[in-house]
């Protein structure tokens, strides 16, 4: 009864904690300045370790809510939690002047338990975007001197809740998820002349969101003999248009303008495959692609302001021997390769992501639970050269905990 009792407290001293720091910037980039921002990778554990894959992925011993089918895979008597945090150092370039900044924050918590034989659920807390970035420069036009800068924060939430079922001899499972998304992105720009006859224009731009979006999974199992499978994924996201609240004010030296705007603002539709080769307690190889429609989404009531945004990833994990004394043997060795172009659009113009991932899975006590540690290197290539270039180095850390949830032991 303790264990349970933990089990539940646990959780719930750090969903508390983890609302209480969503609103910290976990990122540092001028290209956040447009649309949503950063939008943020939705994987955890093994699968963020493994280039962010998840689609194709299926494991009793981990939440993947990139799949919602994913769930039906633990047994009946588990409970699952699952926890972590990232630190990042980022690296700027222009070619003329660069910059270096650190960032941090809760990454998301979830977990998952089973409601019945072939029923799951699985809930959970994780970000959807970033928004975080401050710039500026001094300028010259036609002998008007003046300063220009830049500013904004903050970023929507999910919070979600899904199920799944097994339909079919633990081959067949069909998953949604039912997300609350909510947040609130601010923007503001000013311009200062600095001349005798000073005057300056600034602008705020404020953009809240509250409303629910849908996500459905299937997940196919193929058994290649007793200790191999092979997973397929399948996963679909309706267009939203968001229920919003944004206003934009503008101040100059001689006026004040307030614009209340009932533009739409929406969340893309979203496809996505993924297929995966196992071999139980030895190896996992898989692959995802998805597409998100970013240039049918509306922003601010207008359409051509996004690119579809295409991703790319595959990677593996390793265990030596997970039954042997030593105990590098039972770590999960994991490495993994993505690629993504952005869904921004900066005058015809946006930039692609090349990253490379690292971690291991080191195992607690009986093998069940696990902390991971992942390290990711991110390299953003601009469309045009006179764009800003960045680097960024993420470490994420986070806790998987399984439980025996239901699990009676018998005293002689």
């Amino acid at each position: 009864m303790q264990k349970r009792i933990r089990s539940v407290i646990i959780p719930v001293i750090l969903s508390l904690f983890i609302v209480s720091v969503t609103a910290q910037n976990s990122v540092n980039s001028p290209y956040t300045r447009y649309g949503y921002g950063d939008l943020a990778n939705r994987s955890f554990g093994a699968g963020r370790s493994m280039g962010g894959t998840g689609i194709g992925l299926r494991s009793s011993r981990q939440i993947n809510p990139l799949n919602p089918a994913s769930y039906s895979s633990m047994d009946s008597m588990t409970f699952l939690f699952d926890f972590g945090a990232s630190a990042q150092m980022s690296w700027f370039s222009d070619g003329t002047n660069s910059q270096k900044d650190f960032n941090g924050n809760v990454e998301y918590i979830a977990m998952q338990f089973p409601l019945y034989k072939k029923l799951v659920m699985s809930a959970g807390l994780l970000p959807y975007s970033h928004v975080g970035y401050r710039f500026g420069e001094a300028k010259n036009a036609e002998g008007q001197y003046y300063t220009e800068s830049f500013e904004g924060s903050g970023g929507l939430n999910q919070l979600y809740a899904g199920l799944s079922v097994e339909l079919w001899k633990k081959r067949l499972s069909l998953g949604a998820n039912i997300n609350y998304l909510f947040g609130a992105i601010t923007n503001s720009s000013a311009i200062v002349y600095t001349s005798t006859n000073s005057n300056y224009v600034q602008s705020a731009k404020r953009l809240k969101v509250k409303d629910m979006t849908l996500d459905f999974g299937l997940q196919y199992v193929h058994p290649l003999n007793k200790t191999d499978n092979l997973v397929f994924g399948l996963t679909y996201t309706p267009k939203k248009r968001l229920n919003n609240e944004a206003y934009e004010q503008v101040t100059s030296t001689e006026t004040k303008i307030d614009t209340i705007s009932n533009a739409r603002y929406d969340s893309p539709t979203g496809y996505g495959f993924g297929a995966s080769y196992v071999r139980e307690n030895k190896l996992i190889v898989a692959a995802d692609i998805s597409l998100q429609q970013w240039s049918n989404a509306s922003f601010g009531g207008k359409n051509d302001l996004f690119n579809d945004r295409l991703r790319i990833a595959a990677g593996g994990e390793y265990i030596p021997n997970l039954y042997s004394r030593p105990f590098l043997n039972r770590m999960r060795y994991r490495l993994g390769l993505s690629y993504t172009n952005s869904y921004i659009n900066v005058n015809g113009n946006g930039y692609k992501e090349y990253g490379t991932t690292l971690g291991v899975g080191i195992p607690i006590s009986d093998n069940r639970s696990y902390i991971n540690v992942s390290f990711e290197y991110v390299k953003v290539k601009p469309d045009y050269k006179t764009m800003i270039d960045e680097n960024y180095f993420r470490m994420t850390l986070s806790y998987t905990f399984n439980e025996w949830w239901f699990f009676k032991m018998k005293l002689e």
